[in-house]
Parts: C-alpha cells; structure tokens; sequence
C-alpha cells in the first residue's frame, strides 16, 4: 500500500515538471509587460475611437475633392427613343396629309460648366475648413485617447502598488501570528494574545481579496482601451515611486496657455466657417455666368432598319446669365441670421476660455496639494517604518504589547498606502492638465 501511494506522488511531481515545461494554461503564461508610451502607442494606433476620428478626415478630404469637381464642365451622355402613336395631320388647299415618322431618335453629349459663380467659389473655402475641423476633432480624440489610457495606466500602477503593501501587511500579520503562536505553545503569552493575532490576519484577507480584484479590473479598463483581448495575460512595467522624481521638476516645468486647446481651436475654425458662409450669403446677390454646349444626332424613321437610317447631326452653345432681382427677403434674413449665430459663438467662446482658465487653476493648485500629501506621506512612511520596527522590537522582549504592534503595523500600512496615493493623484492631475491644455504627449 505505501508502494501505490509513493508511485502516485512521483506522478504528481512528474505532471507538475510537464506544466512547467509548457503544459500551462493561457493564464499561467508570463504576462506581457509594457511601459505608458507603449501603451500610449497601441491605443493611438488600435482603438477604434482614433480610428473613425481619423476615417472622419478621409471622408471631408473625398467632400472637398467633390466640392472642386463643380469647376470642371459637367458632361452628360444622353438618348431617347419616341414611338409616334397618331401621326400629325395638315390641311393645305383643301386636302390633309400626316406629316412625321413613326420612329424618332436623338442622342448626343451635353457639357454645362459655370463661367462666374461667386457663391461656387466661395464655398470650397467652405470645404476646406471641414476638412481642417476633421483635423482638429481627430487630434481631439487622441487627446482625450491619451487621457483616458495614461489614468487607466496610472490606475493599474496604483491598484498594483495597493495590493503589494496590503499583502505585505498580511505576510506581516502571518509572521506575527506564527511567532505569538510559538510563544504560546511555550506558555510565555495568553490565549488572548494569541486571539488577537489571529484576528488581525482574518482582518486582512478580505482587504487583500477587495485589492487583488480591484488590479483585476484596473486591467481590464486598460485593455479594453487597448482593445485588446480581456482575457490576455498583461503587467505594466512600472509602479508608482518611478514618477517620483517627476513631481518637482514637472510641476515647475509645465505650459498652462491654452493656445492648442482643442476646444478653443474648434471653436475658432467653426468661426471662421460662419464667417465664409456669411460671405457667400452676400454673394447670392451677384450675377452668374454659365456655358452650355451640346452635340447630337437624330434620326427618323417608319421601320427599324438601322442600317439605314440618316443620322443628322447638329450642336449648339449657348450662354446662361442669371441675375438674381427678388427673393421675398429670404437672402437678407439668412444673412441677419449667420451674423447672429457669430455673436453666439463669440460669446460662447469667451465664456469657454473663462471655463477652461479656472479648470488649469484647478488643476495646478490640486497639483501643488499633491506635492504637499506626497512630501507628507513620504515623511509618514519614514515615521511609521521606524514606529514598527521599534514596536516589533519591543514585543520580541516583553517591552511591548500585541495590541501596540498591531497599531504600528496598521499605521505603517496606511503610511504606504497615502504616499502611493499622493503619487496618483498628481499624476491624474497632470493629465487633466495635459488634456485642457491639448497636448497629446506625456
């Protein structure tokens, strides 16, 4: 019998060996490991956010291509085919005859092309302005595209780090656990102590769990801006205290004009097609001039011997001036209306700019509290590592209580925890900033 068992041990070391070699499931294989720029990189590139932000320009660029193509003469190849039904009759001296074919055919080319058009004129400019709005609302999509992945990112990063330290509180809460445990079996603490102990690691776990679940999710946000596949293995190669060093220098560094917002800047071309439509409104008074030229053949007939028949041609050209004299006051209140709707939007983008001034104050006194919590945590981390050492020291020889190294222990906890969140929170901030600013590069 001890013989069976030992075999099914060594088969179970044998299966374990085969895993490792290979045999592991897709969520046991290594992650892939990527830094911001590229995740930066493969949201720029893959989402399909960016994607019909930037098919948006491609479709402007094909409406402008169009709009020129009014320019060009407008050839048009035509025929009909009529069947006289009842031919026409004439009286002439007192007798009628009928007069006409049974068959008629005419077919031929005809070119119209405007010569003056003003209003033509003006509204590629017009269509130069969409394609140049498409620009802007692409460049907009990427901003907020680098927004929304650079916090998913930084919130991967913090979930990480959380889940770190509250393990490691845990790992902490254990040993101390095992060590009263030890005491206690020697009789050198109470049952109480050992009670205590017990607690604080049943304490721990849940929030451990809530942590690892929370990384889970934070993931998952940040493939699904990736569009990458939820189920895919991925880690990001940084945490926290690498932006460290970043807060000082970046808070003294960073351009708070509003010059490439994206909202002003849309705001601004918007204008300016309201003002091109303004002037082509006007030019609706003016006279156009348009050329029209044709070249045709016909041919009559009372049977449908093709080969036979005459095919006459004739051609003309001719000019079209239309002059335009009333409109039942219809061109003056579009005009009356286009103006008005410039005030609006002249109005609309002070207050816009107002806005968006005190949001960049916002943010760069949040920034500036930031670098205060972080300076602060970081000294509270100092403190409570010290604290806890000294406490562990003092249980170890009966100077201290369980209770007071439970105490250390959760004040360390909640030091590390405040200095990662400090970090967070500027980083998110700067990114706010960033995205009001419309730069899409961090």
């Amino acid at each position: 019998m001890k013989r069976i068992v030992m075999s099914k041990k060594m088969m179970m070391v044998v299966f374990t060996l085969l895993l490792s070699l290979g045999f592991r499931p897709a969520q046991a294989q290594d992650p892939i490991v990527f830094d911001l720029g590229t995740a930066l990189e493969i949201a720029l590139s893959d989402n399909p956010t960016v994607k019909v932000a930037e098919s948006e320009i491609e479709k402007k660029g094909y409406a402008k291509k169009g709009a020129y193509a009014s320019l060009f003469p407008q050839i048009d190849f035509s025929a009909s085919y009529n069947r006289t039904l009842k031919k026409q009759t004439m009286v002439m001296m007192g007798e009628s005859f009928q007069i006409g074919t049974d068959n008629n055919y005419s077919l031929g080319f005809n070119a119209v092309m405007p010569l003056i058009n003003a209003q033509l004129w003006k509204s590629l400019s017009i269509s130069a302005l969409d394609v140049e709005l498409a620009v802007e609302q692409a460049r907009s999509s990427k901003i907020d595209m680098v927004n929304l992945v650079t916090k998913s990112y930084f919130n991967v990063m913090l979930a990480k780090d959380s889940y770190k330290v509250l393990q490691e509180s845990l790992n902490n809460a254990i040993e101390n656990y095992m060590d009263v445990k030890q005491k206690y079996d020697q009789g050198l603490v109470a049952e109480y102590d050992l009670i205590r102990a017990d607690v604080s690691v049943k304490n721990i776990e849940p929030t451990v769990f809530q942590a690892e679940n929370a990384l889970v999710l934070a993931k998952w946000q940040l493939k699904a801006l990736l569009a990458l596949d939820l189920e895919l293995n991925i880690d990001v190669q940084e945490d926290l205290n690498d932006y460290e060093s970043q807060l000082y220098g970046d808070y003294l560094a960073l351009q708070t004009n509003l010059d490439q917002n994206t909202t002003l800047r849309q705001i601004d071309i918007q204008g300016e097609q309201l003002k091109e439509s303004l002037t082509m409104q006007k030019y609706e008074y003016l006279p156009t001039l348009s050329v029209n030229t044709n070249y045709n053949w016909t041919a009559m007939a009372n049977d449908f011997k093709f080969n036979q028949y005459n095919w006459n041609p004739y051609s003309m050209i001719g000019f079209t001036l239309s002059v335009p004299i009333f409109s039942g006051g219809s061109k003056y209140n579009n005009i009356r209306q286009t103006r008005v709707s410039i005030d609006q939007l002249r109005w609309q983008r002070e207050d816009t700019e107002r806005n968006l001034q005190l949001a960049v104050k916002q943010q760069m006194d949040n920034m500036q509290t930031n670098i205060k919590q972080y300076d602060a945590a970081r000294k509270g981390v100092e403190q409570a590592e010290k604290g806890y050492i000294i406490a562990q020291k003092q249980y170890e020889t009966g100077a201290g209580t369980l209770l007071e190294l439970n105490d250390a222990e959760l004040a360390m906890t909640q030091a590390r925890l405040n200095f990662n969140q400090s970090i967070y929170d500027y980083m998110v901030a700067k990114a706010d900033l960033q995205q009001l600013i419309g730069n899409n590069e961090f």
